[in-house]
């Protein structure tokens, strides 16, 4: 059943998409129908695991050779423009393929989007009933949320630019990759420490104080650093608060569905015409099919791998991924 319903919300969410905008002109080069499904594959697999969707896609999008910087024309020859030239981008913003995979990357976050909102949907409905004054806990819930996604939000806003023309790099991801490795490791042995100790101590369902909800909020602030892991971060701010690592896991998919809603389509908005421009409609909503189903299955993976053998292994694959990047990169 939450098959079929995941099946029924992709195609409302991809066929609102389409019908939504105007019927566009040919696309100027095509996204392969392998690079739609191996991008959706990467975004579904790695957005919920503590490995970093984003330093995976980086890493995806070079191997696929997406990186192009060469800027594009429409087929009689005239410049295609993100920005077109204007007093405050005096010689304009060129289209380029490596703008329209980028924005590819983010758009198909929509399926991942997806798969949460199906799999959580009596939590989604809890707060609607809170926000209704028909249940407390949800209530709670919803501000937890709202407060957790203040500060990347705001951040993101700030830096976004910065972060995109400073640390998109291979060499980032390595090195956000091993940092957040190690954070990892010391996680763990925490929680299990203090499991130990005070097995009887974890918190109800995610009843979080608000001050513990903005604690986990400034943690996912360090996801903004490509290869970091907002899922990682969000995960071990629940250990920190008290959480057990299943409902540290589910706290942090409900807080993803809110973060990568607002960060969807806020690059949806900005650059999403710019990408149809570029790759038309048909591929981009294959990858985001590809990633509404490959992200269900990771959800289901990481909850029940979580329950019983904690973050250590992530960890480990984190250190070893980032070894190959290096041996890749530099030798």
């Amino acid at each position: 059943m939450r098959r079929l319903l995941l099946a029924v919300i992709c195609l409302a969410l991809t066929g609102s998409l389409a019908s939504a905008a105007p019927a566009p002109p040919a696309p100027v080069t095509e996204l392969s129908v392998r690079d739609a499904i191996i991008l959706g594959v990467v975004e579904g697999v790695t957005e919920y695991l503590p490995v970093s969707s984003t330093g995976h896609l980086i890493v995806a999008t070079h191997l696929l050779g997406l990186e192009s910087q060469q800027p594009l024309t429409s087929r009689d020859g005239q410049p295609l423009w993100h920005k077109k030239p204007s007093e405050k981008h005096p010689a304009g913003v060129p289209l380029t393929p490596a703008l329209a995979a980028d924005t590819f990357t983010i758009v198909v976050q929509f399926g991942a989007i997806a798969a949460v909102a199906v799999l959580y949907w009596r939590q989604l409905l809890a707060m609607i009933y809170g926000l209704l004054g028909r249940d407390p806990a949800g209530l709670r819930l919803l501000r937890n949320l709202f407060i957790a996604v203040l500060p990347s939000g705001i951040l993101g806003l700030l830096l976004g630019n910065w972060i995109s023309v400073h640390l998109f790099s291979i060499g980032a991801v390595i090195a956000a990759q091993v940092a957040g490795a190690f954070f990892m490791l010391w996680a763990e042995r925490y929680r299990r420490r203090r499991d130990t100790l005070a097995p009887a101590t974890a918190a109800g369902r995610f009843e979080l104080t608000a001050l513990q909800a903005l604690n986990i909020g400034l943690l996912q602030c360090a996801a903004l650093w490509p290869g970091t892991s907002r899922s990682m971060m969000t995960i071990v701010g629940g250990y920190l608060a008290g959480l057990d690592p299943r409902r540290s896991a589910e706290f942090s998919f409900l807080l993803g569905l809110v973060t990568l809603t607002a960060a969807t389509a806020y690059k949806s908005y900005q650059s999403g015409a710019a990408m149809i421009q570029v790759y038309g409609w048909a591929h981009v909503l294959l990858g985001c099919g590809v990633a509404a189903v490959t992200a269900a299955l990771a959800v289901r993976f990481l909850v029940n791998w979580l329950s019983r053998h904690g973050l250590a292994a992530f960890a480990w694959y984190r250190l070893a991924f980032a070894a190959v990047l290096a041996a890749v990169m530099w030798l």
